[in-house]
């Protein structure tokens, strides 16, 4: 499948206390990354399903949650009635049969299923198994806090997640999240990512639609030449 650009400002850089207006400032972005946060899984706390669920209606742009919490198993198919990708993290499920087999709930439910991996987790477990998923999602930054820099090291998993993907003509689309604004989105692109979250950068910025616009021109002009 050809390398796509979905840029998807995270809403944990937004305020909390306007959320509904704060989505009507990136009216070009193609999703919406709504992170959540249990305090166990990673240090930190966002919020759950009321708040994300809030969002529901105020918005035609795709909805994509991220869990970063314990026991995805129970929690997740909660999140798949109101949202258009649910993805979770590998390193809270048992093993990669879980990992599918929590995918193939979501897809039954009727959104599409993620996984993600921390920047120390290999990626090599996933490749014979992509198939089950709708979305890889790389983290460059470790979970749990905005802010943080760009972990340029985690670009060899999108490379080798891009050459696996096109190879066996898959649909699944490379998300990365943490640090991105229009540098890293530049290099991220041309190792073959599809879907880019930024935070900070976008909800920082002065003017976050033009934000949202350079970081899709960045990562337009720089996708990777194998992926086209």
């Amino acid at each position: 499948m050809t390398q796509q650009t979905v840029i998807a400002p995270s809403i944990l850089a937004a305020d909390f206390g306007k959320l509904v207006e704060e989505i009507q400032r990136v009216p070009e972005a193609d999703w919406l990354h709504i992170d959540v946060m249990d305090g166990h899984f990673v240090p930190n706390l966002s919020f759950g399903l009321p708040v994300a669920k809030s969002l529901v209606g105020h918005t035609e742009q795709h909805l994509d949650v991220h869990l970063m919490i314990e026991d995805p198993e129970h929690w997740a198919p909660d999140y798949a009635q109101d949202f258009h990708s649910v993805t979770f993290h590998l390193e809270a499920v048992k093993d990669i049969d879980a990992a599918r087999d929590l995918a193939a709930t979501l897809r039954d439910a009727g959104t599409m299923a993620g996984v993600s991996i921390k920047p120390n987790t290999p990626v090599e477990p996933l490749l014979d198994h992509l198939d089950a998923f709708d979305i890889i999602l790389v983290m460059s930054v470790e979970p749990g806090f905005g802010g943080q820099s760009f972990m340029p090291e985690v670009l060899s998993k999108v490379q080798l997640l891009r050459s696996r993907i096109d190879q066996e003509g898959l649909s699944t689309l490379i998300e990365i999240d943490g640090g991105i604004g229009v540098d890293t989105a530049a290099q991220s692109a041309a190792a073959g990512v599809d879907v880019y979250v930024a935070g900070s950068s976008v909800f920082g910025a002065e003017d976050p639609t033009a934000q949202v616009e350079a970081i899709r021109q960045a990562a337009e002009s720089a996708s990777s030449p194998t992926a086209n």
